[in-house]
């Protein structure tokens, strides 16, 4: 392509909006431009990049046995009321209604559409496995967008879903995409952490995210430096913390006590009071969660508690609340509550309920005597020995409890946040911790959508059984953003090779006489070739013209000047310094290039 021919809108100053960097490039760029806030638009140059990668997203797919689809993106709520996630998906799904008031959603996910299909055309165990795949256009109302791609309303996923007759099938599978994964953020340039994780909202047992560093991460990443364990702290887990020493560390007899700690409600106000350390304290937090799964029937405070039963879904509560007591110096990790209460989600309770619920101001609460909801305690909780408590009433703590003696929780639970300074899990190492942002995501989901929806198959023995599932994502125009981020200097982009908007640019000085004809000569040649390239022709100074090139990244730059001809200047993106090539082999030498990075970047050499 021409210059001349391309629209490519490039600023020179950075817009106010952008905050990390590829926000920031991509709009200098001319790549994307912004149309609301959380809804952008792709400009041509942004657009070539953007179809690499969905093409080699779709590649890798292809290779592992994937089927591509191409469902709507308005799919009917009435799926989303078959597995239940009608009521537990919150704001962030738009809901819309059309002429004949039919509930709609704009597809955040596609568990329920792919399912909605697949029940009436599976119907033997011949047909399985079977796995399945969209690139397609999502939708979430995001509270906050942010960071340009990273982090906006509409966007494009692959979601691919795999269904199976055993657990054994869906390992395969498994472990199949996830090596598809890593074959696939090799190919684009990427360095990625592969990290466990929760499920969250989506459900299942297995999980992994594939992240990459980032400054501006929404993920804290937990990292072992000896045995390479890797976890998303959502779902990272600790070696216990040695109880031979210290506060609350020796198992006492004598029987708790109420001591007066007047204007006390803070551990650190607890700590100067009795002049102890916070590992000594057992801190009650009252919680309020949302769609909760579990059954709580018989449980403190639960007897007057709403319970809906959606048909074909699990019976849920709307709302209910918890007392989680946890040690005093560690933080109650959401995410791990959430999961272990099977809540869609959990946040901290007014004040107003906590007083209700405790009978005393926010402060005082503890698990002795506390008869108004289920208890929940950390596994850290349960290795305390002589602690102290709130005591449920105004400028009153207990001391001396002891858990298992003086309060026996409903449930004991790893809720704890891990945090750098933590011993590993596995070998005992200090974890570090690094910000990420996630890639992609893959889930083993199990039997929560085709058992909510009905989805049945006949087994070898003509029983009627339900698949088990597998679910896969990777965010397109996140991936685009990344790799931004990693691939990036002072003077703008450095694409790889194989997501580049164009392989190579010719460069002129002037574009006429023999540098004219030197470059329709080297532009032709490489056209040729399979290259693609790009041929600055504009009257520009060359000066404007190498900072354009440098600014969007094409990763081969070939200057043609008069004063170097009958030779061309030859310069990478990525590299410091031009060479001097013969005008009669440098198309032949750039292709080489070409083709040499494009296959190390696809793990052929």
């Amino acid at each position: 392509m021409k210059m001349s021919s391309l629209f490519m809108p490039t600023l020179r100053e950075v817009p106010a909006e952008a905050v990390v960097v590829s926000h920031r490039l991509l709009l200098r760029a001319g790549m994307i431009r912004k149309l609301s806030n959380g809804l952008f638009t792709y400009l041509p140059l942004g657009l070539k990049s953007f179809r690499k990668v969905e093409n080699i997203v779709r590649d890798e797919m292809n290779a592992v046995g994937a089927l591509e689809f191409k469902p709507s993106v308005v799919v009917p709520g009435d799926i989303w009321r078959e597995s239940g996630r009608w009521e537990t998906m919150g704001p962030g799904m738009l809901r819309i209604k059309n002429r004949v008031d039919q509930e709609l959603v704009v597809s955040p996910t596609a568990e329920e559409a792919f399912v909605a299909l697949l029940r009436s055309e599976i119907s033997s165990y011949k047909q399985l496995p079977l796995s399945v795949y969209q690139i397609n256009t999502k939708y979430r109302d995001e509270i906050r967008p942010r960071y340009g791609l990273m982090r906006a309303r509409e966007f494009t996923m692959k979601d691919a879903y795999s269904f199976h007759t055993d657990d054994k099938s869906l390992d395969d599978t498994y472990q199949d995409m996830g090596k598809a994964y890593r074959r696939i953020f090799r190919r684009v340039g990427l360095s990625v952490i592969p990290v466990r994780a929760d499920s969250g909202a989506m459900g299942g047992t297995g999980s992994e995210e594939f992240m990459v560093e980032s400054e501006v991460g929404d993920n804290n990443l937990i990292l072992c430096p000896k045995c390479g364990y890797a976890a998303n702290d959502e779902k990272a887990a600790c070696a216990p913390d040695p109880t031979t020493e210290g506060p609350g560390s020796a198992k006492t007899d004598s029987p708790y006590a109420a001591i007066e700690t007047p204007k006390v409600r803070t551990i650190d106000e607890l700590c100067a009071f009795l002049h102890t350390s916070p590992r000594a304290f057992i801190k009650t937090l009252i919680y309020k969660a949302v769609n909760v799964e579990l059954d709580l029937a018989g449980l403190p405070g639960c007897a007057s508690l709403e319970r809906k039963k959606p048909e074909n879904s699990p019976a849920y509560y709307p709302v209910a609340f918890f007392a989680v007591c946890i040690r005093g110096d560690l933080d109650v990790n959401e995410v791990k509550l959430a999961a272990n209460l099977k809540a869609s989600e959990v946040e901290l309770a007014s004040d107003a309920d906590v007083e209700r619920l405790t009978g005393a101001p926010v402060g005082f609460a503890g698990p002795v005597g506390f008869a108004s909801a289920p208890v929940l305690a950390d596994d850290s909780v349960m290795a305390m020995h002589d602690s102290v408590t709130g005591a449920l009433k105004a400028d009153l703590h207990f001391e001396h409890v002891e858990p298992g003696r003086d309060f026996s929780p409903w449930m004991t639970a790893d809720v704890r946040t891990v945090v750098a300074g933590d011993r590993c899990a596995n070998c005992g190492a200090e974890y570090y911790s690094k910000k990420g942002n996630e890639l992609g995501h893959i889930f083993k989901l199990g039997y929560k959508y085709t058992k909510s929806m009905g989805m049945f198959y006949l087994d070898e023995n003509g029983k009627q059984q339900m698949p088990t599932m597998g679910c896969y994502g990777i965010g397109v125009d996140r991936t685009l953003a990344s790799i931004i981020e990693e691939h990036n200097d002072e003077d703008g982009i450095v694409w790889p090779m194989s997501v580049a908007p164009f392989h190579a640019v010719v460069v002129p000085i002037k574009y006429e006489g023999a540098m004219k004809d030197a470059a329709d000569k080297l532009y032709s040649e490489l056209a040729a070739a399979g290259i693609e390239v790009l041929l600055d022709d504009r009257a520009e100074r060359p000066g404007v013209k190498f900072k354009d090139m440098d600014l969007i990244g094409i990763p081969v730059r070939i200057v043609v000047g008069d004063k170097n001809l009958p030779n061309v200047e030859v310069k990478l993106r990525k590299a410091g310094d031009a060479v001097l090539v013969p005008l009669s082999e440098a198309a032949a030498s750039v292709a080489k290039t070409v083709r040499e990075e494009l296959s190390a970047l696809s793990g052929e050499n």
